[in-house]
């Protein structure tokens, strides 16, 4: 647990100051940027302090000044501040709309566009959420989300939520594959102690929508290509 403590202090220490300055601006300038930086920051720093290294690959495959949708595997807690801090630019993501109430962080989540999800799978619900992805998008921020819609208990991938296949077949926005292994044994779902060690991010080239005739079609394609980046057991 001591790693845990380690992160938590740093972003509670880091974090009280970086929101006493930067929400106010956020609030008057309406501009988050700066916002998500240091946040960004701040993320890096706690890895750094629970001893969490991160090792990414194929960053150069990223489309340049791009508004692109980010689709993720799932294997631990971990993997949002790991994963967020090395992407190029902002990036919007769906995340779960209980998250949106908790205090100072959900009011982060909200100055910097996140789009809720509800876990009921109500059809009205989903298509108001892939319509507010599609609105930021279109104000050239990324999309990133994890396509299982939930951590995988053991690190083999679950099956894929539609909503971002939707959403990305509706905007023609590339595609982005990564693969996230390492976090799964450094935390694993179920447990908040963290083990030092390294978390693996690859990304892979760019998928576009447009060549792919259905939303099932594109889904498999990126399913392939994510497990194409994990280690066999993960597949």
């Amino acid at each position: 647990m001591l790693w845990a403590l380690l992160m938590i202090a740093t972003f509670i220490v880091l974090g009280i100051p970086a929101a006493i300055i930067f929400f106010p601006w956020a609030l008057i300038t309406g501009n988050a940027t700066p916002l998500y930086r240091v946040s960004m920051r701040i993320a890096r720093a706690g890895l750094r302090m629970a001893r969490v290294r991160i090792k990414v690959e194929g960053r150069e495959r990223i489309p340049a000044n791009t508004a692109c949708i980010f689709m993720a595997n799932h294997v631990s807690n971990l993997d949002p501040p790991a994963l967020f801090p090395v992407l190029p630019g902002r990036t919007s993501a769906f995340l779960k709309r209980s998250l949106m109430y908790i205090p100072v962080l959900g009011y982060g989540f909200r100055l910097g566009e996140f789009i809720p999800v509800d876990r009921a799978g109500r059809v009205e619900s989903a298509q108001q959420s892939v319509a507010a992805a599609g609105q930021v998008l279109a104000k050239g921020l990324h999309i990133t989300t994890f396509v299982e819609g939930t951590r995988s208990p053991d690190g083999r991938m679950l099956p894929f939520k539609k909503g971002p296949f939707y959403l990305a077949m509706e905007t023609g926005a590339p595609c982005v594959p990564v693969s996230i292994y390492g976090t799964e044994k450094l935390m694993p779902k179920g447990s908040m102690a963290i083990r030092p060690g390294t978390a693996h991010i690859v990304f892979h080239a760019p998928l576009d929508p447009a060549c792919f005739a259905t939303r099932e079609e594109l889904m498999e394609a990126v399913r392939a290509v994510i497990a194409s980046g994990l280690p066999e057991r993960m597949r």
